[in-house]
């Protein structure tokens, strides 16, 4: 394998997502191979500070607590959204994220033309709790 080298090992990347959350932070979800062909997540927390490095946390999942972690996720997420902030519109950071994404294909007034290139559609044919994804290209996903 090309990234073995003088004894290390460092995983392959088999398949990436990246969130945006806010100015400063990024999350990845990242799912690495091992030599044994056996799957991992990791989740890392990538955090700019005012002096323009990172900071970067990392959890590692392994596959016999995936369902153990996902399960207590959203038991916790359900407490704050139905037990601590039931009021609380969750739904809004959908909705402001779309209305960004959507002004952002308008094109200028002088140009007279108006980018459909992306479905102007919003329904969404499965229902989740989750924030969509943005769209990643594999530079964005490198560090």
């Amino acid at each position: 394998m090309e990234n073995e080298k003088k004894g290390s090992f460092r995983p392959d990347s088999v398949f990436s997502k990246k969130i945006r959350a806010g100015k400063r932070r990024t999350y990845f979800f990242d799912v690495k191979s091992t030599r044994a062909n056996d799957y991992f997540l990791t989740i890392t927390e990538s955090k700019k500070r005012q002096d323009d490095t990172y900071e970067r946390y990392k959890i590692f999942l392994y596959k016999e607590d995936f369902n153990k972690f996902i399960g207590t996720l959203t038991e916790t997420i359900d407490h704050v959204k139905k037990e601590l902030m039931p009021t609380f519109d969750f739904d809004a950071f959908n909705r402001r994220e779309e209305s960004t994404e959507h002004s952002s294909n308008v094109m200028p007034a002088d140009e007279g033309t108006i980018n459909t290139s992306e479905p102007t559609n919003n329904a969404r044919e499965e229902p989740s709790d989750l924030p969509p994804a943005p769209p990643a290209s594999d530079e964005d996903l490198k560090w």
